[in-house]
């Protein structure tokens, strides 16, 4: 996330009011289907843990739909249908439903998120709560708001006196997660997981969670949060260390008072 971007910049803060007004409505859509899962139908994707709904394909072709038609030289990169290249130097990132497992089942913790990058740095974030109507949006240089109110993250909050969130998949040994869990209950500190790692991040933006932790992450889940949690004060290990973008990697954020706590411990538990 380097190359920084100037508040005054019109091009990304175009872009920004267009990603909050699109989230909103590809929201909708998912939560029409959220309120009537009868009409939810369901694919797995590389297991029983790891699926996709009707509401994913069709709230990502909004998105689509919605950004080509103000920004048709823009790139796009989806979680359902994958990366199309544009010629502008501006790439939307976007999931078009974050905790889709808590979806499906009823649970109220799942959100659109929505990055905007110029060239290899995010410039802009908007995450949406449909289900609670919370909007995060967070431009660089812009700071960070929830509903249009400027958000930040906790100034006292430490590993043992804040909750950390906490994200697991298949796709990283169980042994990774159950390490950094027993030390930092061994420490006095606690967790929470909700099934959305987006919703989390920007938890930890609005100083309701002290800091968040993923052994791997897709670039759709959780690049929104970096800009957000960055412009509400808070700190993140770049995800430029990635070996690259497609692969995604590590998500390692939080609050000031976290950092060396949290740190030590996940290098502690690496794989």
């Amino acid at each position: 996330m380097s190359d920084p971007i100037e508040h005054s910049d019109t091009t990304v803060a175009d872009r920004q009011m267009l990603a909050e007004a699109i989230a909103r409505e590809g929201g909708r859509i998912a939560l029409a289907y959220f309120r009537d899962r009868s009409r939810l139908t369901i694919d797995q994707k590389t297991s029983g843990q790891d699926v996709v709904s009707i509401a994913d394909k069709e709230v990502e072709t909004l998105l689509r739909e919605r950004i080509a038609a103000s920004f048709p030289d823009d790139g796009l990169l989806g979680e359902e249908y994958g990366l199309q290249e544009g010629t502008s130097g501006f790439r939307w990132v976007m999931d078009p439903i974050d905790g889709t497992s808590p979806f499906v089942f009823g649970i109220p913790a799942w959100c659109v998120s929505i990055a905007i990058m110029r060239g290899d740095a995010i410039v802009a974030g908007v995450i949406y709560a449909p289900t609670t109507d919370e909007l995060y949006s967070a431009r660089r240089g812009g700071g960070a708001t929830l509903n249009g109110q400027p958000i930040h993250v906790s100034s006292e909050a430490t590993l043992q006196s804040g909750v950390l969130g906490l994200g697991a998949n298949h796709r990283i040994p169980s042994r990774v997660v159950s390490g950094v869990v027993q030390q930092l209950l061994d420490e006095g500190g606690m967790f929470i997981r909700n099934g959305s790692g987006a919703l989390m991040m920007a938890y930890v933006a609005a100083g309701r969670l002290a800091a968040y932790w993923e052994p791997h992450m897709n670039a759709w889940d959780c690049y929104a949060g970096y800009v957000l949690i960055k412009e509400a004060g808070g700190w993140i290990v770049d995800p430029s260390g990635w070996s690259s973008m497609s692969a995604g990697g590590a998500v390692i954020v939080g609050s000031p008072g976290t950092k060396a706590d949290l740190l030590r411990i996940v290098g502690a538990n690496a794989a």
